[in-house]
C-alpha cells in the first residue's frame, strides 16, 4: 500500500510538472483520492471496498469543503506540505473527481478479494 500511495503521488507530481490546465487539476484530485484510499486500506486491511471508498471520499470531501474557511489557505501560505495536504481554495469540480480516482481501486479491491476468497474456498467443481 505504501508503494501504491507513493506511485500515485509521483504520478500526480509528474502530471503537475508536465501539464497545465484541466488535466493537471482533475488528475490531481483523482490521484489524491487514490492516495487516501490506499492509506485507508493500509490502516484497515480487512475493510470492505465499499467502506474504504466511503471513507476515502468522505475524507477528501471534508478537506475540500474545509477550504471554504480561511484556515487551509492560511496554513498553505506558510507551508508547502500544508498546501499539498489541505489545498488552498475550494473547487466544486474536485468534489466530482474524487470518486473518479477511487472507482478503479474499488474494482481492483473487489476483484482481489473475490480471487482470494475463491482460492481459499474452492467450489466443488474446482476441487
Amino acid at each position: 500500500m505504501v508503494v501504491s500511495a507513493a506511485g500515485f503521488a509521483a504520478a500526480a507530481f509528474a502530471i503537475r510538472a508536465t501539464m497545465e490546465g484541466p488535466i493537471e487539476q482533475y488528475a490531481g484530485a483523482a490521484l489524491s483520492a487514490a492516495i487516501v484510499y490506499t492509506i485507508v486500506i493500509f490502516i484497515w486491511p480487512l475493510i470492505s471496498p465499499l467502506a474504504a471508498s466511503g471513507a476515502a471520499i468522505a475524507y477528501c470531501w471534508f478537506i475540500e469543503f474545509a477550504q471554504l474557511t480561511p484556515i487551509p489557505a492560511a496554513l498553505s501560505q506558510r507551508s508547502w506540505l500544508a498546501r499539498q495536504l489541505l489545498g488552498a481554495q475550494f473547487d466544486l469540480i474536485d468534489v466530482a473527481w474524487y470518486p473518479v480516482g477511487v472507482i478503479p481501486l474499488v474494482a481492483a479491491h473487489w476483484f482481489l478479494n473475490a480471487r482470494a476468497h475463491s482460492q481459499t474456498n474452492p467450489t466443488p467443481a474446482q476441487r
